[in-house]
């Protein structure tokens, strides 16, 4: 059987400060307004399962969804889902998107949260 993890450990993932996460840089296509910047820290990635942290500062931007449920840390964002909901997001907030969602997150004040991907 995989293994998802060989040590126990917690990350204090609302507290670290923004150095601690790698800087990704957007395609360009995908802003719509603004200069989002978007960071993040892999926890895992393996076996079917990548779990992190994503970070995305103010501004819109757009995405095309894998599976994935993730858990707000701290911000608040619009995500318009193309023929489906708008969700509102903020603090503790749960939200799931299904694999293929095309989005647009218009981020208010900088959103971090903890993701869980299935590829």
């Amino acid at each position: 059987m995989p293994v998802f993890t060989d040590v126990a450990r917690v990350v204090r993932a609302s507290a670290l400060p923004d150095s601690e996460l790698d800087l990704d840089a957007l395609d360009p296509a995908q802003v719509v307004d603004g200069a989002p910047e978007v960071r993040s820290l892999s926890l895992h990635d393996g076996d079917g399962l990548a779990v992190g942290i994503w970070q995305h500062s103010a501004g819109v931007s757009t995405d095309v969804e894998a599976d994935e449920v993730f858990v707000v840390l701290r911000g608040r964002a619009t995500v318009e889902v193309d023929g489906g909901p708008t969700l509102e997001v903020g603090p503790g907030d749960v939200g799931l998107l299904p694999a293929g969602a095309r989005t647009t997150w218009t981020v208010h004040e900088t959103l971090r949260k903890i993701y869980v991907v299935r590829p």
